[in-house]
């Protein structure tokens, strides 16, 4: 636990372990407190435990004056020279100039304000020296220094030179080389890590080496290959709980590419001072090969049976991808060279797994990219609208279950079922990113810190995947099912702690105990390249937006322009025309009354129907004229009575009523509504004097026109809302349904100018005018059909209902 990986152990029996532990793990164990706390393991500083391992010593030196600022308590034993005698000396004292001239310089290949390697924070090793200290017999003794920085100080930390001499590179070199070569040949991750895993057991000779591969950032791991000697238990397929190496402990791993344990059982050796002058704080031993080790992972690699351990970083793109993880039965010290030889196959090996990986993304990708090319040729003008189209095959672009599309209002899906979470969770989400950039999950629930069997009940999709149009919640998705995934764990990951020989303790677990679960809320993955050509689709339809953005808005330019000119034209005909018609009327006048004695009848006739025609035009153009100043005068709507303007427009309209003998009657009292008062009493009027003409005779000498107000839904279903429609009906002669709409076009008359009280044909077209400019709707219904009122037309002909709704803004 703590800052190495957790293994679930050798089967050895479950019962006790003590028989297998040596004297000294026992009495370690019994050490250590009856009630375990998880928390305090997640929460243990472990870069600040104040100690190192006890094969080698360490000495931190100021850079401002080269004075040795902190010594570990072994040095005496390590270096033969007692700490308390070198801590506050100068480091010379002990290695003498020209040796610390070269760990100097062994850190200088850092930039500026940087540690060596390039560290940000100043912690990380830079390399491997080889000093010498003069014995108290006046001979040399070899030492492997480390060397590295950590803010103000160089540190320094010396392992005695091993027994067997000095290392020899040209032998070492070709088994290096051998098994990089075995794997570059691998093809594929699994195969790869299998290949690691055997040759870092032959380069260290531990007793188990697994590679070990994380589930996310901050998720479980799972043994993906294993080397291991004869009568071990295989841990090959097997998951561990996130808990067993926790986020501390990978930021470190991040950081470090190597980490060895030589011996369990060792007893952590202490600093000199304890706590930093200025900081109050133990050293920072982030980047250190001795750092000790948490006593939390000491207990559980001896409840596993392991006396010595390395764990080898396995990167890609600067982010923790796994562990190659060695154990070994007995104490085990590797030298430096070793060490940076597992290290160099530890970078070698994470930079062919981004290839694989990689390679594999390249060839994933150009299936997808043929598939979205295929996709976009099948695409007309209408794109974005087309891609949920029949046979689009967008869901099928990414391997999702359905799809959907978000434009204003509007909301488009295939697939079935639609989650019905799904909308509603794409408006929250959607503000959680830069526009066109992908946002994908394959465990939302999680994200949202559901139960999965909740999620499932709200609704809610195990996967998602969404790109942002705009900031105005315009977005295109896909969404994935729940996949439960079955799971052989070495622990139940809800009991990551289990009782043992000790209490709550950190204890054995391996196959024999193996918990068997599966794993729900989550989705199949996304994967890079399914993201990749997401955010193409994103490019291509937002260029598509783009263009048809733009051609709507010329041609909308083009329309306010023609509709300007038309308006205008009409007003200027209008206007202009009137002046030269009043003159060709007074003419004919005049011609009448100063000639009319010597003019023969015919001339008088004609002259008589020039007036007539002149007048009729005139009447025409004041017509025109008032249709075209609709278009331009503003509204401004108010809550009105409907009761009210239906007054208003009889006391205008009421003598003319009156002459034909009609009456409007009123079945029920009519709401308020929001209009512009001047133009619905025009609509009014209108409707009231044409259904005038066409009312019917009852049989008792009263004509009847009939007004009501009905709450009807919208055409186009939104939701379902209702709106006030008012209804003007008629028991006349009633108009054929195939003239519906010619009789609202302007100049417009079913029958002669002479009949049915004349007119000329603009009254229907400017109600509809206004009708359009209020945002609402006009429609006939002939014969005339009696609202929810039952109140029919009487007797008469079929009749005619003239029906017009006011927008959105109409109060049922």
């Amino acid at each position: 636990m703590s800052d190495e990986v957790r293994g679930p152990g050798d089967v050895r029996g479950s019962g006790d372990v003590r028989g297998w532990l040596s004297p000294k793990a026992v009495a370690a164990e019994a050490g250590v407190s009856q009630e375990f706390d998880l928390s305090q393991c997640v929460r243990e500083p472990i870069h600040l435990l104040g100690g190192v391992q006890s094969y080698g010593a360490l000495v931190a030196v100021r850079l401002c004056d080269a004075v040795m600022d902190t010594v570990s308590r072994n040095a005496g034993e390590v270096l033969g020279r007692a700490a308390d005698e070198l801590a506050g000396e100068p480091v010379t004292e002990l290695i003498g100039d020209e040796q610390w001239a070269l760990a100097r310089e062994s850190t200088e290949v850092a930039g500026p304000g940087e540690g060596a390697a390039g560290s940000s924070d100043g912690s990380a090793a830079s390399g491997v020296l080889s000093l010498s200290l003069e014995s108290g017999d006046g001979r040399a003794r070899p030492f492997d220094v480390t060397v590295h920085r950590v803010a103000e100080l160089l540190v320094l930390e010396f392992e005695p030179r091993a027994a067997d001499g000095p290392f020899v590179f040209q032998n070492f070199y070709p088994r290096v080389r051998r098994a990089l070569h075995r794997l570059q040949g691998a093809a594929g991750v699994t195969e790869c890590c299998a290949t690691a895993v055997r040759e870092v057991q032959a380069l260290t000779g531990y007793d188990r080496v697994v590679a070990y591969r994380f589930d996310g950032a901050e998720g479980p791991g799972q043994v993906i290959a294993e080397a291991l000697n004869e009568g071990r238990e295989p841990w090959l397929g097997l998951w561990f709980p996130a808990s067993d190496i926790p986020p501390q402990a990978r930021r470190l791993y991040a950081r470090n590419w190597i980490r060895v344990i030589g011996d369990v059982d060792d007893a952590t050796v202490g600093l000199l001072p304890e706590l930093r002058e200025g900081t109050g704080e133990p050293l920072d031993l982030s980047g250190s090969i001795l750092r000790t080790v948490s006593g939390y992972h000491l207990e559980y690699l001896r409840n596993i049976g392991v006396a010595s351990s390395m764990s080898v970083s396995l990167l890609h793109d600067g982010e923790l991808w796994g562990l190659i993880a060695c154990h070994g039965d007995e104490p085990r010290l590797l030298t430096p060279e070793v060490r940076a030889a597992c290290e160099f196959f530890g970078i070698a090996l994470s930079l062919q797994l981004a290839a694989i990986a990689e390679r594999e993304q390249a060839d994933e990708l150009s299936g997808y990219r043929r598939a979205l090319a295929t996709l976009l040729a099948r695409l007309s003008s209408q794109a974005p609208d087309a891609l949920l189209g029949p046979g689009s095959g967008l869901a099928g672009l990414l391997g999702a279950d359905g799809a959907l599309l978000v434009r204003g209002a509007e909301v488009s899906a295939t697939g079935d079922p639609v989650p019905a979470a799904l909308p509603g969770l794409l408006e929250r989400l959607a503000g959680t990113g830069p526009v066109g950039e992908v946002w994908s999950s394959d465990r939302v629930p999680e994200v949202l810190g559901l139960d999965p069997a909740e999620a499932e009940a709200q609704g809610v999709p195990a996967g998602l995947l969404f790109l942002p149009f705009d900031r105005d919640g315009d977005l295109l998705a896909w969404w994935r099912r729940e996949q439960p995934a079955p799971r052989k764990w070495a622990a139940d990951p809800a009991r990551p702690v289990r009782t043992g020989p000790g209490g709550e303790r950190l204890t054995p677990r391996g196959s024999a105990a193996v918990h068997r679960a599966t794993v729900r809320g989550r989705s199949t993955p996304w994967s890079p390249a399914q993201r990749v050509v997401a955010g193409e689709l994103w490019r291509e339809m937002a260029g598509l937006l783009s263009r048809q953005m733009a051609e709507l808005e010329a041609r909308n330019t083009v329309l306010a322009r023609t509709n300007e000119d038309l308006d205008s034209f009409a007003h200027a005909a209008a206007h202009d025309l009137k002046e030269p018609l009043r003159g060709i009327s007074n003419a004919a006048a005049f011609i009448v009354e100063d000639a009319g004695a010597v003019l023969d009848t015919t001339s008088l006739r004609r002259l008589t129907t020039v007036r007539r025609l002149a007048e009729r035009m005139d009447g025409l153009l004041d017509s025109l004229l008032h249709f075209s100043l609709l278009g331009q005068v503003g509204l401004e709507r108010q809550e009105l009575s409907l009761d009210e303007v239906v007054d208003d427009a009889l006391l205008v309209a009421g003598d003319r009523l009156s002459e034909q003998g009609v009456t409007v009657v009123r079945p029920a009292p009519l709401p308020r509504v929001r209009a512009d008062r001047e133009r619905l009493r025009e609509v009014l009027e209108n409707l009231f004097v044409n259904a005038a003409k066409y009312a019917a005779d009852e049989g008792t000498g009263e004509r009847r026109v009939w007004v009501e107000a009905v709450p009807v839904a919208e055409p186009d279903g939104e939701g379902g809302r209702e709106v006030t429609a008012v209804v003007v009906r008629d028991n006349g002669i009633g108009i054929p349904p195939g003239q519906h709409e010619d009789v609202l076009q302007l100049f417009r008359r079913l029958h002669r100018r002479e009949e049915r009280g004349g007119g000329s044909g603009v009254g229907l077209a400017v109600v509809k005018r206004i009708v359009e400019r209020h945002g609402g709707r006009l429609w006939l219904e002939s014969p005339a059909v009696a609202p929810e009122s039952g109140r029919g037309p009487g007797g008469g002909g079929p009749g005619t209902a003239v029906w017009f709704t006011l927008g959105a803004t109409d109060t049922p």
